[in-house]
């Protein structure tokens, strides 16, 4: 993975472009509405309804300009490029050494969620899967042991 590379999920792009409607649809109308509210409450100078709702729609621009950004740089991935190796965008099952199995998805930082099963793929685990296939055992060093993991399946 390159870095600086803007990769991501097709449930990824999903997921910002839907954000990012929600921000330009209803977030837009709501700060309209406070601001259209605060005006009418008289001087405008002395008038904290009104500067806070201001301050707030910058805020809410800068989202939006951001979340634009990363949809027009994110470069999708095929996920179904190779279910033999573990790749970007792959759901990987491993044994970890206690015995216990997990699944998990590798994605980018801005789509990871460990409670979710995905893993950002700048992580210390998925940086030590990718490119393994099944029946591969590696070895992830972590901040407070060291965990051996084998690869069960790619999907």
């Amino acid at each position: 993975m390159a870095q600086g590379t803007n990769f991501i999920t097709a449930e990824g792009l999903r997921t910002l472009e839907g954000e990012l409607a929600t921000l330009e649809g209803e977030g837009r109308r709501e700060i309209a509405r406070r601001i259209s509210t605060a005006r009418e409450w008289g001087d405008l100078k002395e008038n904290a309804e009104y500067h806070d709702a201001k301050n707030e729609q910058a805020h809410l621009e800068t989202k939006i300009a951001r979340l634009r950004e990363r949809i027009a740089a994110a470069v999708l991935v095929d996920e179904s490029s190779s279910a033999d190796v573990v790749a970007f965008g792959a759901t990987v099952r491993v044994r970890d050494d206690d015995g216990a199995e997990h699944r998990w998805q590798i994605v980018s930082s801005h789509e990871a969620s460990a409670a979710d099963g995905r893993l950002s793929v700048e992580s210390p685990v998925a940086v030590a899967l990718l490119g393994r296939a099944v029946g591969d055992s590696v070895t992830v060093t972590l901040p407070r042991r060291e965990r051996s993991l084998t690869i069960l399946g790619v999907e």
